[in-house]
């Protein structure tokens, strides 16, 4: 009996805000007990490299605490629509950003702060021939914020990373150590991550991600088989080792969060099947048991011994299966792995009986995910594109259909998560939503994609949301499906703002003159609206109506979540007619008032019709 320790009750409230902040310390008694790392706390409140040379339990690395003060450095960017290339812009709840993910996932952060509920990457492997994003991890807070308001080089953001560099891992290291910490903000209470990886960076990226959410949050790390194209081949002789599968890691943001089980349901006459529910547990398994069917007699029926030596992974139960063919001489007709089913067919004086591992409907939830290879063939342009199955499977278990859940990759790639997403949709009437992120990477003259019009990775990207789009609407889908097929394309870009806006002190007063508006002249109204959008921590997918009211273009945002005007010439009928409408917020240019008693009537005009609305010039 004894007081709380309030000590260890603070540790815990700064371990839920920052988990790389608590580490494992003795104490003055030699004791190992959980302790902060005042070192990393001050880190993550500080806006330039804080030293400390204290031994502690952690993974380091040169370069690591600039990769911290870039995740948390702001920028001067912005998300520039590109309505020519999207689909179904106005209304559609799905986006496609191009340009560098690190900016993105910044720019993200108001707007989707604690609103993702799935997160896939499938980020370089470093394997010594793929390549990284550089980041210039060695600039002060200022240094950054002014380098980050001009334009980048197209194609010149992504660099290799051989083998003989001397920062070879911790290159990698710095720019998944950037971007995940700024994905776990966008994780809700009950998400989740899922990365994709092999063995050149495993153990590497593990210890990062116990780091950044939590070791008790890693809830398994799943087998996928690589790319087996005969399961036969595996009996036969081999003469080297090769790696037959890569790994999929999988981390909640609480430890809490609960992950899917599944429940057999009986069939009756037909095969049953597994279906899925929610219960508080965060082992997200299955037992493999045998049914056994007989043509003769048309029943189904349980194999209660043969399911005792069954096991728990598609390996194993291949072994099973060829101690089988020795033991008890049966013949192998028919040895099938696809995510329908895994069977075989036994002839004996029963009769022929066919012996299959129910496959749970297509979501076999073992760790080892063997039914399953990692890379597909749903585009002619990549050799290691993702399986549409893979991404499929982790949707539709991490996502209910009957939640608006939004789905987040941020190396996209070829795309395949978002496929997914709107195939998981036709097929359940989900309202699930993405966002995908990808770099405007140029493709080689020459290649397959090149020849058919392509230019960058991410014309790819588009193309192929385009037409899974349309394929899907094209087939039988859910009669609750909204059939929303579309993307919003927002490019990351320097600030709409000019530089006097930022940098003031840097601006010599004969080149005011020149610079009467804040405004960077080539912007359009639309591009300022997602300025806006951004600024004020708006989703960035609300629908969007374009009017004309007294003889202006006037926005409005999700009805009258945000109503926006940015032409010149603003007059008071206008003002009144916007404040008429009471938005929840309105924004001006700042030019577009003649007078500033202009600017201070149209403040005074909002208090008398709408004082609750929340007014802004730019």
């Amino acid at each position: 009996m004894h007081s709380p320790d309030l000590s260890q009750d603070n540790i815990a409230k700064i371990r839920a805000l920052f988990p790389d902040c608590v580490t494992e310390a003795a104490d003055d008694q030699g004791t190992v007990r959980l302790a902060v790392d005042f070192d990393q706390l001050r880190q993550q409140l500080s806006d330039h490299i804080v030293e400390g040379p204290q031994e502690r339990y952690r993974l380091d690395w040169p370069g690591k605490r600039e990769a911290l003060l870039t995740a948390n450095a702001p920028i001067a960017k912005t998300l520039r629509p590109a309505r020519e290339e999207s689909v179904d812009f106005d209304t559609t709840q799905n986006l496609f950003i191009e340009g560098d993910n690190l900016d993105a996932l910044k720019l993200l952060q108001e707007s989707y702060l604690g609103k993702v509920k799935l997160i896939y990457i499938d980020p370089p492997y470093n394997t010594g021939n793929d390549f990284i994003y550089e980041d210039d991890f060695a600039q002060t807070s200022a240094d950054f914020l002014a380098k980050s308001n001009q334009s980048s080089e197209d194609g010149k953001r992504l660099v290799a990373n051989p083998e003989a560099n001397g920062r070879f891992h911790s290159d990698w290291l710095s720019m998944m150590y950037s971007r995940l910490k700024l994905a776990r903000n966008l994780l809700s209470d009950d998400g989740a991550i899922f990365i994709s990886i092999d063995v050149h960076e495993q153990d590497n990226l593990k210890k990062v991600c116990d780091e950044i959410f939590g070791e008790v949050n890693h809830k398994n790390t799943i087998s996928v088989r690589r790319g087996i194209k005969n399961v036969q081949a595996q009996f036969e002789d081999v003469v080297s080792l090769s790696q037959g599968h890569e790994y999929v890691m999988l981390y909640t943001k609480k430890n809490d969060s609960r992950l899917p089980k599944l429940i057999w349901t009986d069939g009756g006459s037909k095969p049953g099947k597994w279906d899925t529910f929610w219960r508080g547990t965060d082992r997200h398994t299955m037992r493999y048991d045998l049914f056994g069917y007989t043509p003769e007699t048309g029943q189904w029926r349980w194999e209660k011994d043969r399911a005792k030596e069954a096991v728990n992974n598609y390996e194993h139960y291949l072994a099973h299966v060829a101690e089988a063919m020795t033991l008890d001489e049966w013949y192998i007709d028919n040895l099938v792995a696809t995510n329908k089913k895994l069977n075989f067919v036994r002839k004996s004086d029963e009769g022929t009986v066919q012996y299959y591992v129910p496959p749970s409907d297509g979501k076999l939830l073992s760790d080892n995910w063997m039914d399953l290879t990692l890379s597909g063939s749903e585009t002619d342009f990549f050799d290691t594109e993702k399986s549409l199955g893979l991404l499929n499977r982790i949707v539709s278990w991490m996502s209910a259909s009957d939640s608006d859940d939004i789905v987040v990759d941020f190396f996209a790639g070829s795309a395949t998560s978002a496929h997914a997403a709107i195939l998981q949709n036709a097929k359940d009437g989900g309202r699930r939503k993405f966002i995908m992120v990808q770099w405007p990477e140029p493709l080689e003259e020459g290649t397959a994609a090149y020849k058919a019009g392509h230019r960058t990775i991410a014309d790819i990207s588009k193309e192929r949301i385009r037409a899974a789009g349309k394929a899907s609407l094209e087939e039988e889908c859910h009669e609750d499906w909204n059939r929303d097929v579309g993307f919003r394309v927002l490019k990351v870009d320097s600030s709409n703002m000019t530089d006097v806006f930022y940098r003031p002190d840097e601006v010599k007063q004969d080149e005011l003159f020149g610079q009467v508006d804040s405004v960077k002249p080539d912007r359009t109204a639309e591009d300022l609206l997602f300025q806006v959008l951004i600024d004020w921590g708006v989703e960035l997918t609300l629908p969007i109506n374009r009017e004309t009211l007294h003889g202006k273009t006037v926005y409005s945002v999700d009805g009258n979540a945000l109503i926006a005007c940015f032409e010149p010439g603003v007059t008071d009928d206008l003002v009144k007619a916007v404040a008429a409408r009471a938005p929840l917020r309105a924004v001006f240019r700042d030019t577009s008032f003649a007078r500033d008693a202009d600017r201070i009537n149209a403040e005074q005009l909002f208090r008398q019709l709408s004082p609750g609305t929340e007014l802004k010039a730019i």
